[in-house]
């Protein structure tokens, strides 16, 4: 009942056609002989290794669990078997340097190839999050020493790698973070400190894992400018030798969860640790968020991951199961009942979940492409505005897309009735590990923030003045793509009044700053759905083109159309409560500070 089935189509449709992604990289350094054939062959390679490896453990994951003894974590049976069949495949090293064992190919590439892992089976996709990230940040900001000393094994997937940041009594105000790390001969530090809700802090994966710790120095100043990154790796690398030692790095326990059973979600414990400083002194937020920004992005495909799964698995069971009749007359008269696809409230979730799924993947799409330009383009022009796009872009993606994910995994349940209620079919699960999606990387609300605040009104409405001129000049010349509908027109619209309730919101926030809280979630969904609709019309131009030229899968093309159109009518119309909710400002949230209040 846990098959799963790569959307290679749907794929490549938002790459080739959509998003002309071959031009895109041939307009990289190091990309110009990449083409669309060699991409579709690697995105074929991983979907077999997805569907024939991942898929099969999804409910043992989840089933299994992980298990905690005396500090050593054991993984699900199978996948251990699972990561070495994912390294010997050389998929860590995707777009690792080649110098260094790696393959060189973009970061883009790479992002986009982990929806389908994260689809087949969440919880083992996330033991392999953590390679990229810090690999990326080893790269950026280690020196020629460190950089030898952990890099390869990284690449390789020999050694893992996680991110500690979270601490029993601070979660996103990093601020307040106690983790000291004390200077020690040799320019390394000793590092000791607790912290949790570390993703693979122990496995059974791999021979060594590799921390990146946020850490204070003796004379750090308070606040998050006093804050310096570390590299901790649980066992020690012994120059001149492959031997490693014991460095006080512990796991002190294994959290049980609502979801993502099968990943080890951990409380690390840094007992006098040897580590070395990565970056600056007190500038390890700075260096941090070369890892953080990518695992926004990368948790926002988490998003896309979850609702495809749950639209494959309910589309399948809406055309088999038999359940009443049609109310303008039998559809399947052989039959004792019409299947359930015939009931329009069946298909308005289903149309949900598919318009949510594609247009958030095209979505991203274009978000790494941002990502490529800035690592490799040598155009400053391009690179400024690709910066600007990421800016505004990213907590819109983290945000919006994880909770359309939650919301498709959801209808899917409700595809199923009350046997989507049952483990039998895989859906609760997806639901239950869907969950964490929006927590991680920073809930909603903090991406809303950070929207609002910081892109929106930090950069005094450039950031989102800027993409709407740009979306506004596509409408303008663009042709409408489906007769009778005016979707160039709504979105014109829509585009006018997003840029309106920018400038509301911090008129407001001018004279009273909680506006910003009171107003930002709301607006992040708002820009969202906006947002969303934009590639809807580009992929309905698209499927437009490709009708009227007759070729192609006439009715894959026709079901974009009528999937751009169904969004128009059913998804879009969303933003009219989300604006008045932004416009009611924060006179509607009560004061409930009061230990009397409701109870």
């Amino acid at each position: 009942m846990n098959t799963y089935k790569a959307p290679l189509r749907d794929i490549t449709f938002a790459l080739n056609e959509v998003l002309d992604y071959e031009s895109h990289l041939q307009a990289l350094p190091g990309c110009e002989e990449i083409d669309s054939e060699t991409v579709e062959a690697i995105a074929l390679e991983y979907a077999k290794f997805c569907e024939g490896v991942l898929s099969p453990l999804y409910s043992v994951g989840d089933s299994e669990g992980c298990s905690w003894d005396g500090g050593k974590v054991s993984t699900p049976l199978g996948f251990k078997d699972a990561y070495a069949q994912y390294c010997a495949g050389g998929w860590p090293s995707l777009s690792c340097e080649p110098k260094l064992g790696g393959q060189g190919l973009p970061t883009s590439l790479a992002m986009i190839l982990g929806e389908m892992p994260g689809s087949a089976n969440i919880s083992f996709t996330l033991y392999t999050g953590g390679l990229s990230g810090a690999i990326e940040t080893l790269a950026a900001f280690g020196t020629p020493q460190q950089r030898e000393m952990f890099e390869a094994k990284l690449i390789s997937g020999t050694w893992n790698a996680t991110m500690c940041l979270t601490e029993p009594h601070c979660g996103t105000d990093l601020g307040l973070l106690k983790t000291q790390a004390e200077p020690d001969t040799n320019g390394t530090f000793r590092v000791s400190g607790t912290k949790i809700f570390i993703t693979g802090g122990e496995h059974d994966l791999t021979e060594n894992i590799v921390h990146l710790v946020l850490a204070r120095l003796p004379d750090a100043p308070p606040g998050t400018k006093g804050i310096s990154l570390f590299i901790v790796p649980k066992l020690m690398p012994n120059a001149g030798s492959d031997e490693l030692s014991e460095n006080g790095v512990s796991c002190g326990s294994i959290e049980t969860k609502m979801g993502i059973k099968g990943s080890a979600t951990c409380v690390m414990h840094f007992d006098n640790a040897r580590g070395y400083l990565l970056g600056e002194r007190n500038r390890g937020l700075s260096t941090m968020f070369k890892f953080i920004n990518a695992s926004r992005v990368r948790a926002a495909f988490q998003g896309v991951s979850h609702a495809e799964l749950g639209f494959q698995k309910s589309l399948a069971y809406a055309r088999d199961r038999l359940q009443m009749r049609s109310l303008s007359g039998a559809k399947n008269p052989a039959g004792v009942a019409d299947p359930i696809i015939v009931h329009p409230d069946v298909r308005r979730m289903l149309l949900t979940q598919k318009v949510l799924t594609e247009g958030s993947r095209t979505l991203l799409y274009e978000l790494t492409k941002h990502l490529d330009i800035v690592e490799r383009s040598p155009d400053d022009n391009k690179v400024r505005i690709s910066s600007d796009r990421l800016e505004l872009l990213t907590p819109i993606a983290k945000g919006f897309v994880t909770e359309a994910g939650c919301e498709a995994s959801n209808l899917a349940l409700q595809c199923f009735g009350g046997h989507g209620y049952i483990k039998e079919w895989g859906v609760e699960q997806n639901v239950r590990d869907a969950r964490i999606s929006t927590l991680y990387e920073g809930t909603t609300g903090i991406q809303a923030l950070d929207l609002v605040s910081r892109k929106i009104l930090g950069s005094k409405g450039r950031l989102l003045t800027d993409f709407i001129q740009e979306t506004r000049s596509f409408c303008e010349n663009s042709r409408e793509p489906v007769e009778g509908e005016s979707l160039n027109e709504a979105l014109t619209a829509k585009l006018s009044e997003w840029e309106s309730l920018g400038r509301e919101v911090g008129e407001r926030a001018s004279t009273n700053p909680e506006e910003i809280g009171a107003a930002s979630y709301d607006f992040l969904m708002y820009s969202g759905y906006v947002s969303l609709a934009y590639f809807w019309l580009r992929s309905a131009l698209v499927a437009r083109e490709r009708l009227d030229q007759h070729s192609g899968d006439q009715e894959f093309y026709e079901a974009k159309l009528q999937s751009a159109v169904f969004y128009f009518a059913r998804i879009l119309p969303r933003t009219e409560s989300h604006r008045s909710a932004v416009r009611s400002g924060a006179d509607s949230l009560m004061d409930m500070r009061s230990a009397d209040f409701a109870f």
